[in-house]
């Protein structure tokens, strides 16, 4: 079993203002299932399709499984069987040999800036930039799946 190790962290915009991501890419993604035990996801990023099966979360880890599929099979799946789209664009940055992954979010999630960082084990330690605001990690809504249904517009 595959378990992916978050922490996701609000990010000050201001800050974040003066930062060179090394690469960046914009994201479409929807559910297929939103269940709190599992959630199945469907996500183009930038000319490529995954669908990502991920369990319930325990603190910062939870079991993840996420596949490369055709890209015009990620588009059909979430015309035909989403209606809950998320657009956000992903940025990459390295920082004290991390890689952070930075979502600023558009449409109704519009002004929400999400830092991630995946670690090796729940009691790694690591460093944050001057940019990284409070961990949101066991926040639930901040979770995608969440923001599909209570977006950041209506909060």
């Amino acid at each position: 079993m595959i378990i992916e190790i978050e922490h996701k962290y609000l990010v000050k915009a201001e800050r974040w203002k003066q930062v060179t991501p090394f690469k960046i890419v914009p994201i479409r993604q929807a559910y297929l299932s939103k269940d709190p035990e599992k959630t199945i996801r469907i996500r183009v990023a930038g000319d490529k399709g995954f669908i990502t099966i991920k369990g319930k979360s325990v603190g910062a880890s939870r079991p993840e499984y996420e596949y490369e599929i055709p890209l015009a099979e990620a588009e059909e799946l979430i015309k035909n069987f989403c209606n809950n789209l998320i657009e956000k664009t992903r940025h990459y940055v390295l920082y004290e040999n991390k890689t952070w992954e930075v979502d600023i979010f558009e449409g109704l999630n519009s002004g929400l800036i999400i830092a991630e960082i995946e670690l090796n084990a729940e009691n790694e330690e690591y460093s944050k930039p001057d940019w990284i605001d409070h961990d949101v990690t066991t926040d639930k809504k901040y979770a995608n799946s969440n923001l599909t249904v209570n977006p950041f517009t209506t909060w």
